[in-house]
């Protein structure tokens, strides 16, 4: 829709509103807390019952932060007379602890004398802040120019095909504050909220509907088909919530069925498990058998290892000693030659050497030769003495 027929539209809208409302007076001696608290529950409800409420909280409670360490349950018992008293303490609630976490206080009346734009930031942040509350808080509390739009006056928005459903969905109706001038925003404001609430309660409403109308001859029934597509959509959210109810009791018997069942089967798996232990003593003797096998043929085969390795150990001592023995006697033998190389010659020549054809150990040939070249030498010596005895006789 064009700017100048959204305009146009608005306008009409208020002519019609001026004509079948009266405005409401409006809280403007309130501090800024207790507007940004009213308009929590001013959404969607009468304002009548938005007073109420707040008179009612003002009595229960000692003061703002006993409500904001206050239960939901027991605010909604509280605000029992909204049309949404769940919604609206939750919040109340919310808006509360959101405030005191960002200011640590409950005055906010310095944020009137600081620049629009902080104060609208600092708001925005709080994550119970909806557009209605912010825009009533902007409005009432901080002289700014800004008109809070609910889901019942965004209703009207949208059969009135003054806002389309994606700008409904943002909350916000563009060209609507440049429509409507600041210094009769409040009234219109409070006029429309009226007439929303009304059709919200009663959708059958004739001085709501008249209302609506005047906008655009259409608007009634374009709201009859909204409410029809409502309540179908609720219908199949009711549906689709019995459905998914109906698989999980299902699901739930299933479940059940399987438990009992269970018991049945671990049943049968115990008994199978028995019936493996009594194989398995068979399989463990016999690996046994085997295993007993291997180590002694293990330990025959190191048995005849370590004889070997002790019959090459003795046949290298026995030739180590052999040897040993022969380079004894043949030092022997060399010491004494020296001595006498006479005797060692003429028993060389009494005795030849025979050559040996056969091999025979080392220690039996020098054995036999050292005693043979003791006897030698002591028989030479006998024949030198008999020599020197008889050269020293001299002849008579």
């Amino acid at each position: 829709m064009s700017a100048s027929n959204r305009a146009a539209r608005i306008t009409k809208l208020q002519a019609a509103l001026k004509k079948h409302y009266k405005p409401h007076p409006d809280g403007a001696t309130r501090p800024l807390l207790e507007h940004v608290l009213y308009a929590s529950l001013l959404q969607d409800a009468p304002s009548e019952l938005a007073d109420e409420g707040m008179a009612k909280c003002e009595q229960e409670f000692y003061d703002w932060n006993e409500v904001r360490v206050t239960s939901v349950t027991e605010l909604t018992q509280v605000l029992s007379r909204l049309p949404e008293p769940a919604k609206a303490a939750e919040r109340l609630k919310s808006n509360l602890q959101a405030i005191f976490e960002e200011f640590y206080t409950f005055d906010l009346d310095h944020l009137k004398k600081e620049n629009l734009g902080r104060a609208v930031t600092k708001f925005e942040k709080m994550p119970a802040m909806t557009p209605f509350v912010l825009s009533y808080t902007i409005q009432h509390g901080l002289a700014g120019h800004s008109i809070p739009i609910d889901y019942s006056a965004m209703v009207i928005m949208l059969v009135t095909e003054i806002a389309s459903q994606p700008e409904a969905n943002t909350g916000k109706v563009p060209g609507l504050e440049r429509a409507i001038p600041k210094n009769k925003g409040i009234d219109f404001s409070g006029l429309l909220h009226q007439c929303a609430v009304a059709l919200n309660k009663n959708p059958k409403d004739k001085t709501a509907r008249t209302v609506i109308d005047a906008v655009d001859k259409g608007s009634s029934k374009r709201l009859d088909e909204w409410l029809a597509n409502k309540k179908a959509a609720k219908k199949r959210v009711v549906k689709r919530k019995t459905i998914e109810r109906a698989e999980a009791e299902e699901a739930a018997k299933i479940e059940a069925e399987m438990e009992k069942l269970a018991p049945t089967k671990k049943g049968g798996k115990k008994s199978t498990g028995k019936k493996a232990a009594a194989a398995t003593p068979a399989v463990k003797t016999d690996t046994k058998a085997a295993a007993a096998k291997e180590k002694k043929a293990a330990e025959a085969k190191e048995a005849a290892k370590s004889s070997k390795s002790s019959a090459t150990g003795s046949k290298k001592a026995a030739a180590s000693k052999s040897t040993k023995a022969s380079s004894a006697a043949k030092s022997a033998t060399k010491k004494v030659a020296a001595k006498k190389p006479a005797a060692t010659k003429s028993a060389a020549k009494k005795t030849p050497a025979k050559p040996a054809s056969k091999k025979k150990s080392a220690s039996s040939t020098s054995s036999k030769k050292a005693t043979a070249s003791k006897s030698t030498s002591k028989k030479k010596t006998a024949k030198k003495a008999d020599n020197r005895k008889l050269t020293k006789r001299k002849p008579r």
